[in-house]
């Protein structure tokens, strides 16, 4: 049995690296996205994000995982199957989820008609309240029954039934109900719809059931919001609600894994935030998208470090200058994180900290580079480089020698990457304007040269691994 479980946990990790290759060697990357089934918000919504990224970065794929509910969407992140979901935050969340944009906020109003004793949460206590049908219904009764559970009532002691729009007037007029709940956008959507349904049974103008206690709801259930509705939200003429409302709200969210690395996570909220304007061309829901306050230490859902950074960091040339080593490089090492963490939670495999630290230090020395300005610099690290190479070596290829591999690869790309760079900026900055007047020269290895110096160690290295 532990042999059959070393050979599975071996085959992965030998998949993983030969992903990792895959994507460091084709000029694509690819993200998986859940989305809703076809004709759903949630599927024009991603149909459109794809489209649109897919127009401004050809090597980019959007591929649409297809899900069945917000619960599928969140088992979806966290078992690793997508690198993209939308998450409603009062819903099932995802342990490792983390927000990259929010892509819509939602107003939790009960509507009941102008004349009702019902003036505050409590007073639903043995009335009967109607949910509008459709696939967020149970989602939405949920939210109710948590609400009614900070104010310690029974879910069975308020009645609900799913009404269709068409049959809202005709509930209110039978009393066989005593308001609505809508969970809809400030906007077009549903509480406007239900809004314009009570209004025209009752003849008289609705209103919205404040929750003076949101703030403290807030701060029990992280997944609800405190919400100031303004006056007119849901309806100009007459006003509706006639003066601001404070009562709850629910997002929802561009969710990826914790595993995702920061520079991607970034790239994807900058394409998003950027890309809006046209997202709205193909879809109204894009208008309601907003940046998450990278401040914000909500426990549920928090926003990505990636996406804290570039929002605090301003704009970032990622796409335009390091496009195809950062993003195919940064989703393939995310993809071997995710089924690296997917190996290690199955087998529950210990790694030594001298292992591990050494493989942080090839992440470490991948990064200094890229910032690195000097050649003294680039030198130095890779000196470090051939240090653990040699200990590698010398241990017998460590507890895990594709991660090692890998890390080995990956910190190499960016010496010579960033070599090639300074020695093409230093050859830029020494050669004058009239190119005619200077003379040539060949006392200096020339600028191949110098790079073909580091592939030859590396090869020994590479020979050496095999071995």
């Amino acid at each position: 049995m532990r042999l059959a479980l070393l050979v599975t946990a071996g085959v992965l990790i030998i998949t993983a690296a030969g992903l990792a290759a895959y994507y460091f060697i084709l000029p694509h990357a690819a993200l998986r996205v859940t989305t809703g089934a076809p004709g759903t918000a949630a599927h024009r919504f991603v149909a459109a994000f794809a489209a649109t990224t897919i127009a401004q970065h050809p090597r980019v794929q959007i591929r649409m995982v297809e899900v069945a509910d917000l619960a599928a969407s969140a088992k979806a992140i966290e078992n690793h199957a997508v690198d993209l979901a939308i998450i409603r935050s009062d819903a099932v969340i995802p342990a490792n989820g983390e927000t990259i944009a929010i892509l819509r906020r939602d107003v939790f109003a009960v509507v009941t008609p102008a004349k009702t004793a019902i003036d505050k949460i409590p007073s639903l206590v043995d009335r009967t309240i109607g949910i509008p049908q459709g696939p967020l219904q149970s989602y939405n009764e949920h939210a109710l029954d948590t609400v009614l559970s900070y104010y310690n009532i029974q879910p069975s002691s308020v009645k609900r039934v799913f009404l269709p729009m068409a049959e809202i007037g005709h509930a209110l007029a039978d009393k066989r109900i005593a308001a609505m709940l809508a969970i809809g956008p400030m906007g077009p959507g549903e509480v406007v719809d239900v809004v314009a349904a009570v209004k025209a049974a009752t003849k008289s103008s609705p209103k919205i059931l404040g929750i003076d206690e949101a703030d403290a709801i807030n701060k029990q259930f992280p997944g609800f919001e405190s919400i100031d509705v303004p006056a007119g939200a849901f309806r100009g003429r007459p006003a509706i609600p006639d003066d601001t409302v404070s009562t709850l709200a629910v997002t929802y969210r561009f969710v990826a894994p914790n595993t995702m690395l920061d520079i991607v996570a970034g790239a994807i909220a900058q394409s998003l935030f950027t890309a809006k304007a046209k997202l709205m061309q193909s879809t109204p829901l894009a208008a309601q998208i907003e940046a998450p306050d990278p401040d914000d230490k909500n426990p549920v859902l928090p926003v990505h470090p990636g996406v804290a950074a570039y929002l605090n960091n301003g704009q970032q040339s990622f796409f335009d200058e390091f496009q195809s080593y950062f993003y195919m490089g940064g989703l393939a090492l995310s993809t071997l994180g995710s089924l690296a963490a997917v190996v290690v939670g199955r087998l529950n495999r210990r790694k030594s900290q001298e292992e591990l630290s050494r493989i942080d230090r090839l992440i470490g020395l991948a990064d200094q580079a890229l910032r690195a300005r000097r050649l003294p610099e680039i030198e130095a690290l890779e000196e470090e480089l051939n240090g653990i190479v040699g200990w590698f070596v010398k241990n017998g290829g460590g507890g895990d020698g594709s991660a090692f591999s890998v890390a080995i690869a990956h910190a190499r790309y960016a010496i010579d990457k960033q070599r090639t760079t300074i020695l093409r900026e230093t050859t830029n900055e020494a050669k004058p304007k009239n190119a005619a007047l200077w003379p040539e020269a060949k006392a200096d290895p020339s600028p191949q040269e110098t790079l073909d110096a580091p592939h030859e160690s590396s090869n020994v290295a590479a020979e050496a691994l095999n071995s």
